[in-house]
């Protein structure tokens, strides 16, 4: 967590952020009524009860890069939600039963020193040589991929390395696991990706229960409504002009009736779900208890009988006499229905299909594990051939299919920019290893970029930046081996593949941080030039910008200087801008110290936002006022698409009209969120920054489709509800304005803005009153 990455929440580096955190964590351990839930609440109270004792006892330094005393920077460390780490790293703890077993089978002691000796014999290096060559293990925390480098070293000539990565390692031996975990199978091919595994999708079925609802209603027309209309049929007997009872029953009625209360308590011993038939006040009971009297030999008094007539009358007038055409029909169409297999039983069906697949994989191709019940399953299950497999049984099977990332977004397992950076990771890994020419070093290091990706941020003040993969020992000790022009053509590629997915496949969402971060390593293996902005977190920001913001606006400026619709909209003076940029890169040229902060930047920003200075600098004041200052910086540079554009060279198929109209659907969606909502800012601010993103794509289009969109944008706005239109118009006025020469902010015209420090515009914006 730090002012180059998105946070969910404040954490300033003091005790009262934990002790709320611990706080909650044992208020749910105690109370949960899911025993899982309360399990890893209880987890949750163990390591925020750790940071407590470790920010008190000096052992934790929250806000640093190395916030736990005596471990260096690239040791991952144990963290908990607002970055706080524990003082535990995420390598450490007991042994865990791999290692145990390495231990029991080399005859060592069950301790890590003892197992990182081991591993650096002749016959642990063998063994390692072994998993090398057959890739068949797991590097789920990056210090698990230490040894496999040590032995490659070792093999490829370079002892003094391994040497060196070795003495690096080993004040840490016996405290951090450095050997891998040994798999069954190969990693899967890097290209296909998978939103969820094999396990995730058996899981999620496992889980699905019979709805007591619907079994109540199967019930009900399987069971309970056919044995009514047969006590009905068994009264009517005994009816004469039109009453019941106006005839003695025989003694095969009794009889007849007798076996009937025998089946309905044996019925109501096996069918439990439907209870109406237990209320005296259904017709149903009604009938029923009738019976039993009139079986018994006990007369009916002339409460009793009148309930019993009315009852019969009622269910006669409302389903029919029991055998006509009607009612039969309806029984057999509600018999049809009851019949229907429950998702319960279907769910158990397609958990037979994934058995055989790998848990820990995605699903190749799932459209035959959803095929409808075959002949020979429903032989074997009871289930109807040919009924298809329903929508919430398949969605945990389409969830893990594992296909090349644009299929995956085309069929809508990946439904968000968000979950889209959850992905990325994979193939930025298999891309950054593409840059090693050997094989068994190629699997090595994108294994270990994948588990890298797990490590937390941390909550980092000062401008201090995470740590990249690079800074890990056992990586820059193979660094020499990377190849450089063909890797960077590589990377290249698939930055510009990624930009233009996410761009294209959500146009009207600013790419979220873990995104940035993985096109960011893209760009710097690449070369390209490419500075990317991460979103900044209001609440934590100092009023500072890197370096890098000014030079995303110089590339912006670049672009889109020289009297573009989105220079004009948001009155950008991009020629002060990029000489700004300019003469401060020269400033820097002639300084011994990189500098870390871009003031000129700042100010800018804070003048743009018409913020005051402050003891503490510009910008630095409420969450608000913070977040006003850092929207102006997203408007300078775009926030990665004149990059995106520019330097890394994207240009999605379906055009950049296609975009802004697009973008303006999702303004036009989350604007009528705002209607009714209590705390709506939030939404206002993400339809900001959808209104600028579809300013941009639009900036990009000819003067003709410029033109034409902003008169489809008016139509568009018409066909939505009166308080969507009520709360664009002003925005729309705007633009318009803009495209004909004028200011957006003239007459009616507003310009469209995320953060204020005021009440917003499109907040108090009302609907006009329906005219009557």
């Amino acid at each position: 967590m730090n002012h180059d990455a998105d946070q969910q929440h404040l954490a300033e580096a003091n005790p009262g952020y934990a002790s709320g955190q611990l706080a909650r964590a044992l208020r749910t351990a105690r109370t949960h009524h899911d025993p899982d839930t309360r399990d890893r609440a209880q987890e949750k109270t163990r390591t925020w009860r750790a940071v407590l004792a470790g920010m008190a006892g000096g052992l934790l330094s929250i806000g640093s890069r190395t916030p736990v005393a005596g471990l260096p920077a690239w040791v991952t460390p144990e963290v908990v939600r607002g970055g706080f780490a524990t003082g535990e790293a995420a390598a450490g703890g007991p042994l865990l039963p791999y290692e145990t077993e390495l231990a029991r089978q080399a005859g060592l002691p069950q301790e890590r020193r003892a197992l990182f000796a081991y591993c650096l014999s002749e016959d642990g290096l063998g063994r390692l040589d072994d998993l090398l060559d057959s890739g068949r293990y797991e590097v789920t925390v990056p210090e698990e991929a230490a040894l496999l480098t040590v032995a490659w070293l070792v093999r490829a000539g370079e002892p003094e390395a391994a040497l060196d990565l070795v003495e690096e390692l080993a004040p840490f031996a016996d405290r951090l696991r450095f050997t891998p975990r040994p798999a069954g199978r190969r990693a899967p091919d890097a290209t296909a990706v998978h939103r969820r595994t094999v396990g995730d999708a058996r899981h999620d079925l496992g889980r699905r229960r019979p709805s007591d609802a619907v079994e109540t209603q199967r019930e009900a027309l399987a069971v309970w409504q056919p044995f009514g209309d047969e006590l009905l049929a068994h009264w009517l007997e005994t009816a004469g002009d039109g009453q019941v009872l106006t005839r003695t029953p025989d003694a095969g009625w009794h009889a007849r009736g007798a076996e009937l209360l025998r089946r309905y308590r044996a019925l109501a011993r096996e069918h439990t779900y439907c209870t109406k038939h237990l209320n005296p006040k259904q017709n149903l009971a009604i009938l029923r208890g009738a019976l039993e009297e009139t079986v018994a030999g006990r007369p009916l008094d002339a409460r009793r009988l009148g309930l019993l007539r009315h009852a019969v009358a009622s269910m006669v007038r409302r389903r029919g006499l029991p055998g006509s055409p009607g009612l039969t029909a309806l029984r057999r169409e509600q018999a049809a229905q009851a019949a229907l297999p429950s998702h319960h039983a279907l769910a158990q069906l397609v958990l037979r299909r994934l058995s055989g697949l790998p848990l820990e994989e995605g699903v190749p191709e799932v459209a035959p594990l959803l095929v409808p019940v075959s002949e020979e399953e429903a032989r074997e299950t009871g289930l109807p051939a040919g009924t298809a497999i329903p929508r919430a049984v398949r969605r945990p099977v389409e969830g893990a299919l594992s296909a090349p990332l644009g299929t995956l977004v085309e069929r809508g397992v990946v439904p968000s920019a968000e979950v889209l950076a959850e992905l990325v990771p994979q193939l930025v890994g298999a891309t950054t290893a593409q840059a090693y020419p050997e094989g068994p070093l190629r699997t090595l290091a994108a294994a270990h970029y994948r588990a890298f990706r797990n490590r937390r941020s941390l909550l980092l003040l000062h401008l201090e930046r995470q740590v990249r993969v690079e800074e890990l020992p056992w990586v820059r000790a193979v660094a020499r081996r990377r190849s450089g022009t063909e890797a960077g053509e590589v990377s290249a590629r698939a930055l510009r593949q990624l930009g233009e997915l996410a761009v294209q496949a959500f146009p009207g969402t600013i790419l979220p941080n873990p995104l940035v971060r993985e096109l960011s390593v893209l760009a710097r293996q690449a070369d390209l030039g490419a500075p990317l902005v991460e979103e900044l977190a209001a609440d934590i920001f100092t009023g500072a910008f890197t370096p890098k913001f000014l030079v995303a606006a110089r590339v912006a400026a670049e672009l889109l200087g020289g009297g573009s619709l989105y220079e004009r909209y948001y009155a950008i003076d991009y020629r002060a801008l990029r000489n700004l940029a300019i003469a401060e890169a020269g400033e820097a040229q002639t300084r011994t110290i990189r500098p870390r902060t871009s003031p000129a930047f700042a100010k800018l920003c804070a003048e743009r936002a018409g913020s005051g200075t402050s003891r503490r600098g510009w910008g630095f004041g409420s969450v608000a006022a913070n977040g006003t200052v850092i929207e102006q910086a997203q408007i300078l540079t775009t926030h990665n698409l004149a990059t995106l554009v520019h330097r890394v060279g994207i240009a999605p198929a379906t055009g950049w009209e296609d975009l802004a109209r697009r973008s303006f659907g999702t303004v036009c969606r989350l604007t009528a969120r705002v209607q009714g909502n209590p705390r709506p800012l939030s939404t206002i601010k993400d339809t900001a920054y959808a209104w600028r993103q579809m300013l941009f794509h639009l900036s990009l289009c000819t003067p003709r489709e410029q033109t034409r969109t902003l008169s489809w944008f008016s139509d568009e706005l018409a066909r939505h509800p009166a308080h969507v239109s009520a709360r664009l118009a002003p925005a729309l006025t705007g633009l318009h304005q803009v495209a004909e020469g004028g200011s957006a902010e003239a007459g009616t015209g507003r310009r469209l803005l995320g953060w204020t420090t005021r009440g917003h515009w499109m907040r108090e914006t009302t609907a006009p009153s329906p005219t009557r």
